[in-house]
């Protein structure tokens, strides 16, 4: 049962999925914990957060592609008297084939998306596992169910995710801790903003595949009392993956994802 002493810690938490996770958080009345890379972002937001729900909000600017910082928020874990949720949120994405793209950058990715998440973890169950009570929330996406050129760091590491997260969870039964491995599809985000994604164009992709933010989350929250491990939100989203993991089928869509995937990168280069 969650108490008034409740705190979560949000990576990424500076827009998107992360964000939302604090507005939604703060409104049940949980403290918070926001990390991210941009400062004022934080600031901004732990106002907002702090005028409309009044509960405590702190801040701490990291960059989770750098080890030190990583190693900086699993001291600050350790230091909590009680935490009930971690939301290893912090992401993102690149374009462009592996042999190609700049190395230091695909390095990047697998700390921010594994080590990160990994060390995290590590430095909250202790806590969690010893309180008997603890939720962790590990973003995945539905790019884990299918190795698409062109993005192969990105789909892989969010593979690691929902293997660690499956087989953590089996680790922790009875331990009253849950943890899910959060596997949205496309979501109105500004995932798609950066320079890396500088032609991409979402009205490419028909507008039921998409979810917001919101809608995201509070799935993500309300799955969480069903203990779904891996949890797809959306209807079309979980038919997506239903079909990658079927033998019969993956081959096609497989085959159909490559092509299309092919075009957009040719697109890119010309």
């Amino acid at each position: 049962m969650r108490t008034n002493s409740d705190t979560a810690l949000i990576t990424g938490a500076s827009s998107g999925i992360g964000a939302t996770f604090a507005r939604q958080l703060a409104e049940k009345g949980y403290s918070l914990i926001l990390i991210a890379r941009r400062q004022d972002r934080l600031a901004s937001l732990a106002d907002e957060l702090q005028q409309a729900h009044s509960v405590r909000v702190e801040t701490l600017v990291s960059d989770l592609a750098n080890l030190n910082d990583i190693k900086t928020v699993e001291k600050h874990i350790g230091r909590l008297e009680h935490l009930s949720m971690l939301v290893n949120n912090a992401g993102f994405g690149t374009t462009g084939n592996f042999a190609e793209l700049d190395v230091a950058k695909q390095i990047d990715m697998i700390n921010v998306h594994i080590i990160a998440s990994v060390r995290l973890c590590r430095a909250a169950l202790p806590g969690m596992i010893a309180r008997h009570q603890g939720t962790i929330i590990n973003l995945a996406s539905t790019a884990a169910f299918v190795p698409i050129p062109g993005h192969i760091m990105y789909n892989a590491t969010k593979a690691y995710l929902v293997f660690f997260s499956e087989a953590l969870q089996a680790e922790l039964v009875r331990t009253g801790v849950n943890v899910q491995a959060l596997c949205p599809g496309f979501t109105y985000t500004e995932f798609h903003d950066t320079s890396e994604f500088k032609n991409f164009n979402r009205f490419r992709i028909p507008k039921p595949l998409w979810m917001s933010a919101e809608d995201v989350v509070s799935k993500s929250l309300k799955a969480l009392k069903r203990n779904h491990t891996v949890y797809i939100p959306g209807f079309i989203n979980r038919c997506y993956v239903a079909a990658m993991r079927n033998r019969m089928i993956s081959p096609l869509l497989f085959r159909f994802v490559k092509r299309k995937s092919r075009e957009l990168h040719e697109s890119r280069a010309n």
